[in-house]
């Protein structure tokens, strides 16, 4: 069927109108903390939709579908254990970040184990922080491209420059409240595609249910004791929880929304109530996915691939305005996820790094440099946007995989310096590395399931940061003796 004139007014309108809505927060950026924190002024209910916002990303929507196509919905389990990872953070890592004046998630190691580790936690950050966010950039071309039929490099093109203007201009506070517009967006236009699949398909939920059942799907629990298995109950739960910690707790794309808070109490409810919503929103997206088996009863290979099967469905048998609708919906959660990647990225870049060689930058000159670097990674993000073409398999698995890569390393770095005293810098470093070693290792050379990177690299990160300084620790009371 296609997209008509009124699906493409709609998505017209709404990238107008989301990028001027983004604007209109550029005359409140005055000093680092306007631009990176919003002047912590935010409320906790619309920190908790700008967390479901970066959480449920394109690769959410377009991917996790196709999850449930393939296979059950055993991937809630993973949920479960998000749910878990945020209330342990809410007693373990908040009360940390909330003394003091932090702007930064690595302003903590700083604090506590020097500016060194400080630059190498915050750069290791930068670095997988871009990777994954190039897979999400790349995600939303597949929809642009099917939708648009503008090729997948103009799709990149176009989103990443509409992102950039207000995020440049509007920081924290613009992609936060358009955020709180975003989803929204997506879960009123989601659901209302749950709506009409179940209108469309003949016998309606009832016969929904019975296929699925027929073939496995409506499987949520799983109690194997496999450890190969990627969606286990134990995989999901300890995985999920400890990908949570890390994710939430000391990668700076959610703690720089977590800061913004006005208080800690604040800050822990939106955290904890965002998990919640996020199991629903799982659930809704993999429900997406029983119910277009059901409508299709098509091998997968039929469509390409799984992450295709949803924005086909949308273009090719939603009614005209509702396709514009979804296709829009899916755009916002894109520009959402991928605005608080270019804030938090420039935001690490100048005050962890830049900052340190030259704390003693003039304010009007800090923000200058700010701008220039949201600009910078922009480019970046769309070059290794570019890069994921024909490269990589179902998305919403490679970005978690990519982000999982570095998270061990930095979780067990952060829990050195919050439960021990005597690990020093050097035995830090020294575990944190090895700790990323160990994860690109799992990641690259073995079978291990992704929900365990996080969990093994920071056990490998914390024991061996203990030792590592121990001995640097033996090594010098032996020279001075």
């Amino acid at each position: 069927m296609g997209l008509n004139r009124l699906d493409f007014a709609i998505i017209a309108v709404y990238l107008a109108g989301i990028t001027l809505f983004g604007l209109h927060f550029r005359k409140r950026q005055r000093t680092l903390r306007d631009y990176f924190l919003a002047g912590r002024d935010i409320p906790w209910w619309a920190i908790a939709l700008s967390i479901v916002a970066a959480e449920t990303s394109t690769l959410t929507i377009v991917s996790m579908p196709g999850l449930a196509y393939d296979g059950n919905m055993t991937f809630l389990q993973v949920a479960l254990g998000y749910i878990v990872g945020r209330i342990v953070i809410s007693f373990l890592l908040l009360p940390h970040y909330f003394r003091g004046d932090l702007y930064t998630a690595y302003e903590l190691i700083g604090r506590r184990f020097g500016l060194k580790l400080r630059s190498v936690t915050s750069g290791l950050f930068l670095l997988t922080r871009a990777a994954a966010e190039g897979v999400r950039v790349y995600a939303v071309s597949i929809v642009v491209s099917i939708a648009l039929g503008t090729g997948q490099i103009a799709s990149i093109a176009i989103i990443t420059a509409l992102t950039l203007i207000y995020t440049f201009e509007g920081g924290l506070a613009a992609v936060i409240w358009t955020d709180v517009v975003q989803t929204a967006i997506y879960v009123g236009g989601t659901a209302i595609g749950v709506g009409i699949i179940l209108h469309y398909v003949p016998g309606g939920w009832t016969y929904i249910h019975q296929i699925a059942d027929a073939h496995g799907k409506l499987r949520i629990f799983d109690f194997s004791p496999s450890f190969w298995k990627p969606y286990t109950f134990w995989s999901g739960l300890i995985g999920g929880t400890f990908f949570t910690i890390a994710s939430h707790g000391t990668d700076q794309l959610i703690v720089q929304r977590l800061l913004a808070a006005r208080n800690q109490r604040q800050s822990g409810l939106a955290l904890v109530l965002s998990g919640i919503a996020i199991f629903v929103m799982f659930a809704l997206f993999l429900l997406l996915g029983l119910m277009l088996f059901a409508y299709y009863l098509l091998p997968t290979s039929h469509f390409g691939t799984a992450d295709r099967i949803y924005p086909t469905f949308i273009v090719t048998r939603m009614p005209h305005g509702i396709s514009g609708l979804l296709i829009a919906a899916i755009l916002a959660a894109a520009m959402s996820n991928l605005s608080a990647a270019l804030n938090s990225l420039s935001s690490s870049t100048i005050l962890d790094l830049y900052l340190r060689l030259r704390p003693h930058t003039e304010e009007g000159k800090r923000m200058q440099l700010s701008r220039f670097a949201t600009v910078l990674w922009a480019a970046v993000l769309f070059g290794l946007a570019v890069l994921c073409l024909h490269r990589v398999g179902r998305v919403v698995e490679v970005g978690l995989q990519i982000a999982s890569v570095s998270y061990g390393a930095l979780l067990g770095v952060f829990l050195l310096g919050i439960l021990t005293r005597r690990v020093n810098q050097n035995g830090a470093i020294v575990g944190m590395l090895c700790g990323f070693a160990a994860e690109v290792y799992l990641w690259q050379f073995t079978p291990v399931p992704w929900t365990w990177y996080v969990a093994i690299g920071t056990a490998v990160t914390f024991l061996i940061g203990l030792l590592a300084s121990h001995t640097i620790d033996f090594a010098k009371r032996s020279s001075l003796s």
